[in-house]
């Protein structure tokens, strides 16, 4: 498949010159590092080479992904099953049976395996699949892996695959060094960073000062303050992260709590809200600070400040994408010490008197309990909601559908309604559960 088929699937214009560079790259047959800030298209910069590789009616596993995160999997597996190239591919993750992913690979025969390294060194320990086909390795976020300790994890997914033939790994910082147990061979460094751009210039950067240290009331004070515009809010640990969520809703603030104690259920669930703009406020830690795909923030607040400045980077990394403007602000007590990561002077940001209401967001998130499997599709449940749930077209944002449930973001002025409506109708002549997103 060429990529203007692939382009047209994925409602593409054209690549960006790091994504172009990286393609040719690919084809002088050399291993690749590729250097791109967060937000850059990097999946596609490594989807696009990956898949000329791949070669038709061979059987058995040609490329795996290696990933730090399930959200990040998830993720790069909707991106290729979007480009329709006819490659089947399947993400592969710790929180959920690994012996219902066997079954999904003897089901569908994956040509690509995107996984964690731990996930992915049980499948092959139990020989699952057939680590003797694969030829491409890819690496993505390389620098968390490292970071989140998964090295030896790593070097034995890689000890297990003998028959590898290309590498490509990617990051949005530059490693210190890359350790041998990759066997990169004969390596070419595409680096796409601006060393002066650390932070980027369409971004502006304030202070807002707690008069106490606990910033609890600041951060609410501030948040009323910058309305139902998508804020992306990082604490250092996930006690505070639950701590800051349990607060703001007991203050009538809506928001959605993020990190990697919470079930997977829970978080997939957290980050559909905020995708689909039925939340516009994301309390997480800094597993939120890259891999996820959030289009559209506008705001990050910094509650903790992160422990080095990679962290900076890529939480401010969030916001002020491609060619869109955004603001970072920095809760800081007058007694904490500012690193010197930080861009000087800073900005104050002064907090109105008096505080404005809480503003709940235009959309909420109905839940669907039949998906793909039951035959249901985008198609039938915005016709369904139209037709039986009196909604116009501006009423319905995003709706996804998963194979055995799907989601839908409607006009949160029109829910009651829809939901009375809506009550003993059938889908497709289906009965199903419809109810508000929990």
């Amino acid at each position: 498949m060429d990529i203007q088929t692939i382009l047209l699937n994925l409602k593409i214009d054209q690549l960006n010159a790091m994504q172009e560079a990286s393609i040719d790259a690919w084809k002088e047959g050399s291993d690749l590092i590729l250097l791109s800030p967060t937000g850059s298209g990097k999946t596609l910069a490594y989807l696009l080479p990956l898949v000329s590789s791949l070669k038709k009616g061979v059987e058995g596993v040609q490329a795996v992904v290696l990933v730090p995160s399930r959200e990040l999997a998830l993720q790069i597996e909707q991106v290729f099953k979007a480009m329709a190239t006819g490659f089947p591919v399947m993400s592969c993750y710790g929180g959920r049976p690994a012996m219902e992913e066997h079954r999904t690979m003897r089901g569908i025969s994956p040509a690509v395996i995107i996984g964690t390294p731990g996930r992915m060194n049980d499948h092959l320990n139990k020989q699952n699949f057939e680590a003797g086909t694969v030829r491409t390795l890819v690496i993505d976020e390389f620098d968390k892996c490292l970071e989140f300790g998964f090295q030896d994890e790593m070097a034995e997914v890689i000890g297990k695959l003998p028959a590898l033939r290309r590498r490509f790994l990617l990051s949005a910082t530059d490693a210190e060094e890359i350790p041998r147990f990759t066997g990169m061979n004969r390596t070419l460094k595409l680096d796409f960073l601006n060393p002066e751009e650390t932070v980027s210039q369409r971004l502006s950067v304030y202070r807002v000062t707690s008069p106490v240290k606990d910033k609890l009331e600041t951060l609410y004070k501030l948040l009323c303050t910058l309305g139902n515009e998508s804020t992306l809010v990082f604490c250092n640990h996930r006690e505070s992260v639950d701590r800051v969520g349990k607060y703001l809703h007991s203050m009538k603030v809506y928001c959605e709590t993020f990190h990697g104690g919470m079930e997977q259920d829970d978080r997939e669930r957290a980050l559909y809200k905020f995708r689909n703009g039925s939340c516009h406020i994301f309390i997480s830690t800094e597993l939120a600070a890259r891999g996820l795909d959030i289009p559209d923030i506008r705001h990050v607040v910094h509650y903790h400040l992160p422990v080095a400045e990679d962290g900076f980077i890529h939480r401010n990394g969030r916001t002020a994408r491609w060619e869109a403007e955004g603001n970072a602000f920095l809760i800081l007590h007058d007694e904490e010490r500012i690193p010197d990561y930080v861009p000087r002077p800073l900005e104050e940001f002064e907090l109105p008197e008096p505080t404005p209401q809480p503003a709940l967001p235009e959309f909420v998130t109905l839940y669907i309990g039949k998906g793909k499997k039951d035959k249901i599709n985008k198609i039938d449940i915005v016709g369904f909601l139209s037709k039986k749930g009196g909604l116009g077209r501006d009423d319905v944002g995003r709706v996804d559908v998963k194979d055995h449930y799907a989601f839908a973001a409607i006009s949160r002025k029109k829910a009651k309604q829809t939901l009375k409506l809506m009550q003993n109708e059938k889908i497709k002549g289906v009965k199903t559960l419809i109810e508000l997103a929990k």
